[in-house]
């Protein structure tokens, strides 16, 4: 791999209010020698939902920092799609009801949103 390139940028950082609450989503490439992209809705300085994504598979793009920041703002966006599409809502109340090391049952789990 004859490339320079690294990151395609640092990341994404927004903080947006939903039904009164700030929450931060974060969108960051680990880089070639990692190559993926991963994104982190926070609230409360908790992570509530996260997404990871590879590009090894395109690591031999001509284009590969054009192509690597298409696909973090795309992803990035698609976090803030999904809090505004209240995807996320009923999470904050079952991240709550857990302690530290606390597994949720199969029937909690049955309940949880299929994303």
């Amino acid at each position: 791999m004859a490339k320079t390139f690294e990151k395609a940028v640092t990341g994404f950082n927004h903080n947006i209010k939903h039904k009164g609450k700030v929450y931060h989503v974060q969108t960051e490439d680990s880089g070639v020698n990692n190559p993926h992209i991963i994104t982190h809705l926070f609230v409360g300085g908790n992570i509530l939902a996260s997404k990871k994504t590879s590009y090894a598979d395109i690591l031999n793009a001509e284009n590969l920092a054009e192509v690597v920041r298409e696909l973090m703002e795309e992803q990035h966006k698609e976090m803030l799609r999904n809090l505004i599409n209240g995807v996320y809502d009923n999470y904050e109340s079952t991240v709550r009801s857990y302690q530290p090391g606390q597994l949720a049952t199969d029937a909690e789990m049955a309940a949880q949103p299929k994303l």
